[in-house]
């Protein structure tokens, strides 16, 4: 499937060029397979996995500036850690905002109303800050590894 969308959508002749773009990589460049992180990470034969993908966007209730507010995304940044610890949660960041797009979740877990029940935990939704839409999202597997690499570059965490 992955190279069907590769060769459609034209990206396979850049896929193939090395870092200068004129030499095609040798397949002994090529990483060995590893079964063991791929059962680690959940991967499929492809090395791909399924995930909802979560919208935050800008909800009904906007938290005026202040202690109240500082503690809910306080709240809001343990509970991304939290479930980032749990790997539950493989990536979240913000957005610019435009259009009320605040931020996103991709969470592994196995359906939506799973994902609905850890949304339900974060301080920025139970206050109505935010609201959630969700989305199916099928991609790499290797997006587990994420929080492990987070981890080792950041010398400030939220």
């Amino acid at each position: 499937m992955l190279r069907h969308l590769l060769l459609a959508t034209g990206l396979t002749p850049f896929l193939l060029l090395g870092a200068a773009g004129a030499q095609p990589v040798a397949e002994s460049a090529k990483p060995a397979f590893d079964a063991e992180l791929a059962t680690s990470v959940g991967a499929d034969e492809h090395g791909m996995r399924s995930y909802v993908l979560v919208v935050l966007k800008t909800g009904p209730n906007k938290m005026p500036a202040g202690p109240e507010r500082d503690a809910m995304f306080k709240g809001h940044f343990a509970n991304i850690n939290r479930l980032a610890a749990e790997r539950k949660l493989a990536l979240a960041g913000p957005f610019d905002g435009v259009d009320g797009w605040r931020g996103m979740f991709v969470f592994a877990v196995k359906d939506i109303e799973e994902a609905k029940a850890l949304v339900a935990t974060d301080p920025v939704v139970i206050n109505g800050e935010m609201v959630a839409e969700y989305h199916k999202y099928y991609g790499s597997a290797a997006l587990m590894l994420v929080n492990d690499g987070h981890q080792r570059v950041t010398k400030t965490p939220f």
